[in-house]
């Protein structure tokens, strides 16, 4: 498979999906939340693939949804197409989850917004000790969509959910793994290491177990948790037009102006 923001590799059992925008920090475009769809099922069709390891190239495993892209500036006068788009994310985290093969998430440097719910769609996940969580969405005037509270209450709980949501406060990769939300954590010049024994691990396992194993628990997960994910689009698209979120959204783009400045 040939992409414009992905890479993707298949060895033995083990597959490899790499977000391939580094000039961008690997930020979420339109046209990688559709590829990240299609690779999703491409490795879905290889039935040889145990196991994929989500990574970033780069700096930053992913700085979150691309809040540049060109697509986005578009005015569009169809109400099904705006909430289509706004959408797009929770179909595409709901395709990664929802994988045949057992997925590894293997971060590094920053992970931002809608990246930290990439990696909950993730079974497993391991993270470089110099891994930045942040989760700025209401700073930026939104509330949190792509059906990420539900994914979080159910990784670390209700308490710490309406904390880094609401406070929008960064988190390391020490306290992702003390509140349950990863697997392993690794020198950053071991990160590959740990993700690849970890899949080598998965992938020696006899198969239809370990994905009996999958499938079970996310059903345990989706009864107790549910879902909000059918209305984020509309929810989403109504925060978008109030003045006070536009505001936020301006002053919070107006300091990562100055920041790099």
């Amino acid at each position: 498979m040939n992409f414009e923001t992905l890479e993707v590799e298949v060895h033995g059992p083990i597959g490899r999906l790499v977000l391939n925008r580094p000039e961008r920090l690997n930020a979420m475009s339109s046209m990688m939340l559709r590829e990240l769809v299609e690779a999703a099922r491409w490795f879905d069709s290889r039935q040889e693939v145990r196991v994929v390891i989500l990574s970033g190239a780069g700096r930053a495993f992913c700085a979150g949804v691309d809040l540049k892209d060109p697509s986005r500036m578009q005015v569009e006068t169809s109400w099904l197409a705006r909430r289509a788009a706004a959408q797009a994310g929770s179909r595409m985290l709901d395709v990664i989850e929802g994988m045949r093969a057992t997925t590894i998430a293997s971060v590094h440097g920053y992970i931002v917004g809608g990246a930290v719910l990439l990696v909950a769609a993730c079974d497993l996940r391991v993270a470089a000790e110099d891994a930045r969580f942040s989760i700025p969405e209401v700073e930026l005037g939104i509330p949190l969509t792509w059906g990420g509270i539900p994914r979080l209450v159910r990784e670390i709980g209700p308490t710490m959910t309406k904390e880094l949501v609401m406070t929008c406060r960064e988190f390391l990769a020490p306290e992702a793994k003390a509140i349950g939300f990863l697997n392993r954590v690794a020198p950053a010049d071991e990160l590959e290491q740990e993700a690849l024994k970890l899949a080598k691990e998965i992938a020696g396992m006899p198969a239809v177990p370990v994905a009996i194993t999958k499938e079970q628990v996310n059903a345990v997960v989706r009864a107790i948790t549910g879902s909000t994910s059918h209305a984020d689009g509309d929810v989403l698209l109504s925060a978008l037009a109030s003045p006070e979120s536009v505001e936020a959204r301006n002053a919070y783009l107006e300091r990562r102006m100055k920041s790099k400045g």
